[in-house]
């Protein structure tokens, strides 16, 4: 930590806040949160906890950042540590998705609470604010995406360029991919837009799917194994 002994000392409690909020959200589930919990078990009166978590959402937020930030950590070191080992043409684009895929599967299987926070039921009562989640809660999308640009930029996508608009400039499916590819700053095809959608959402499904025990005990053997095959249906539908 750098700063004035004041400003670590803040920092070290907010970091004490979290953590002891992480394992509440663990064992209790992020409905049940409470700060006057988690002071208690910092060692403080309720009213210290607040002046430097204002409420239950804030802390909330805090958590919502952490487990954000840490799986786009883990994606982005699984995409580096492929980087490094690439071939003298470049990075094997399937290697990088894959890489990113297993990153999310093995982050939402070691942290379960977290991933359950993220892309589980809503919290009641709760709206994360975007001016602070957004940058952090799109960066495994990004990375995706950035793939997949990658890939089409160095002529490897396997991709069909026509419109999906069927001649139409005006459908507002037309304008949502017109927006996306002007705030990502991507030279991709309106194909290849709406299947990164696809797989974005199926690869997050998939793994939710596993997380949350929707195959049923026993019915695969391997779940790595069917999550692997999962990853490469999904790079054939990208066109990796």
């Amino acid at each position: 930590m750098t700063g004035t002994p004041r400003q670590r000392a803040r920092e070290q409690t907010i970091a004490d806040i979290t953590r002891i909020g992480r394992e509440h959200l663990g064992r209790d589930g992020a409905a049940a949160l409470s700060l006057r919990a988690v002071a208690r078990d910092l060692g403080v009166v309720s009213s210290a906890v607040y002046r430097y978590v204002a409420s239950r959402d804030d802390l909330l937020t805090l958590l919502v950042v952490e487990c954000y930030t840490e799986l786009g950590d883990a994606v982005d070191e699984a995409i580096a540590a492929v980087d490094g080992v690439g071939t003298a043409g470049g990075a094997d684009p399937v290697a990088r998705f894959r890489a990113l895929g297993h990153a999310v599967r093995d982050w939402a299987l070691r942290e379960p609470a977290g991933y359950t926070l993220l892309f589980g039921s809503p919290v009641p009562g709760y709206h994360a604010p975007a001016e602070r989640t957004t940058g952090p809660g799109t960066r495994v999308v990004v990375a995706l995406v950035g793939i997949v640009e990658a890939a089409h930029r160095a002529g490897r996508l396997r991709v069909t360029t026509a419109s999906l608009t069927a001649g139409d400039p005006e459908t507002p499916l037309h304008a949502d991919v017109a927006r996306i590819r002007e705030e990502l700053d991507l030279t991709l095809p309106d194909e290849a837009v709406m299947r990164g959608v696809l797989v974005w959402a199926s690869l997050f499904g998939a793994v939710g799917f596993e997380v949350f025990d929707q195959y049923g005990a026993g019915t695969f053997a391997d779940p790595r194994a069917l999550f692997d095959h999962h990853l490469t249906v999904l790079a054939e539908t990208l066109g990796l």
